[in-house]
């Protein structure tokens, strides 16, 4: 079967911790308080990602997020906010594109994972973004979902292919004469000499993979947390988390529950009334 699913791959392509890491430095963690129109949630900052500790630190500090909304709002998956195009804007604006002015260099690391209540960075996508930096000012806190165990073995059995299929993409753009033979073995019809050829790619190809973070699993920590309190376990190992809720994730309920119109934003704005820091 899998052998199969990778020659349809194959195809396809020639035609078209807890929520905190185990240890923690002996430094403790940054905490910031976020006022809401929906009631206040703090966020404890982490040392293990100090660019963007330190840069949203600067802009709660400065004021950045005072008046900003929050701007998109998906029900059992994150609210985001950050945007500063979003102060005082027209019901009808089209947000989500704003920021200071400059990206922060992506920090994920292993251990940090997007249960409920945890703080990351958004950012654009892979086709224009493949560092994966960060937006300079946009985050978003998950809400996310409770899994079943059987949901996240598909999740990962899904995030390996995905990864093959980038591996070999990668691989067959590097050594054409690999696409030229899946083409040739095409048109002869030859299917047993593709799943063949399919086999052999995954071999080839392995240093490809490896780049891409390898065999993909959930570690135990993660299991227990997305099949307790939950959480996006799809969003891990491809943004930056930073931070965690530690108090307030009733507010984090209460704004993804808001009634939203096209684009994902809220009906009636849910606005950060301020910032600040409350441990430095």
């Amino acid at each position: 079967m899998k052998t199969r699913m990778l020659a349809i791959s194959l195809l396809v392509m020639v035609m078209a911790q807890s929520c905190f890491l185990t240890s923690h430095s002996a430094e403790k963690n940054k905490l910031v308080e976020i006022r809401t129109t929906h009631g206040t949630l703090k966020v404890e900052l982490f040392n293990e990602t100090p660019l963007h500790r330190d840069n949203f630190l600067k802009l709660v500090e400065e004021g950045f997020y005072d008046s900003l909304l929050f701007h998109r709002v998906i029900k059992e998956f994150m609210v985001q906010g950050g945007d500063p195009d979003s102060r005082g804007a027209a019901a009808d604006a089209r947000l989500g594109g704003g920021g200071p002015g400059y990206t922060v260099p992506a920090e994920i690391v292993e251990g940090l994972f997007h249960r409920k209540g945890a703080l990351a960075a958004a950012r654009q996508g892979d086709q224009v973004n493949p560092r994966r930096e960060s937006s300079g000012s946009q985050f978003y806190i998950v809400h996310g979902k409770v899994f079943s165990t059987d949901e996240l073995d598909q999740m990962s059995q899904g995030q390996n292919q995905s990864r093959l299929n980038q591996a070999i993409m990668a691989y067959m753009g590097e050594h054409p004469e690999a696409s030229q033979k899946v083409r040739q073995l095409q048109m002869a019809g030859d299917q047993n000499a593709l799943n063949a050829f399919a086999k052999e790619l995954e071999t080839l190809c392995q240093s490809q993979f490896e780049a891409l973070g390898g065999t993909f699993t959930f570690s135990e920590a993660q299991r227990d947390a997305y099949a307790s309190v939950g959480g996006a376990p799809h969003l891990d190992g491809a943004y930056t988390i930073f931070g965690q809720v530690i108090e307030g994730l009733e507010v984090v309920d209460s704004i993804a529950n808001s009634a939203t119109q096209p684009g994902d934003r809220p009906v009636r704005d849910v606005v950060i009334l301020g910032m600040k820091v409350v441990r430095k």
